[in-house]
């Protein structure tokens, strides 16, 4: 049979599961973003001092850039969109440009 402690722990967890509240944050993650980069750029600064720090030659950022672009390009419906919003800026500015040879045209005329 269970205890009343037992009973306590079990209806606690329960309400912790039921409840649409996120849990409490702990340590890192209750720290401010400020105290957090400060931390997480001395552990980049002492990869580095020690050696054991990634970095990316050409070669390895040239393949990432790759795979970042293939899978943005499997988006369909993505591409399209972004397609579009240049097809739009080309077209709006050559509208411009053509519009400024137009005015440009026109003061000439006047001035005659």
């Amino acid at each position: 049979m269970a205890t009343s402690k037992e009973n306590g722990k079990g209806s606690a967890q329960k309400g912790a599961a039921g409840s649409s509240q996120a849990p409490a944050k702990r340590g890192f993650a209750a720290m401010d973003q400020n105290q957090q980069r400060e931390i997480a750029s001395k552990g980049g600064q002492a990869a580095h001092q020690k050696g054991t720090a990634h970095e990316f030659d050409s070669e390895e950022a040239r393949r990432a850039g790759q795979k970042g672009g293939e899978a943005v390009s499997r988006n369909r419906a993505h591409m399209a969109d972004i397609g579009r919003k240049g097809g739009e800026s080309r077209q709006s500015a050559q509208r411009a440009a053509a519009a400024a040879k137009n005015a440009g045209n026109r003061q000439g005329e006047k001035e005659s």
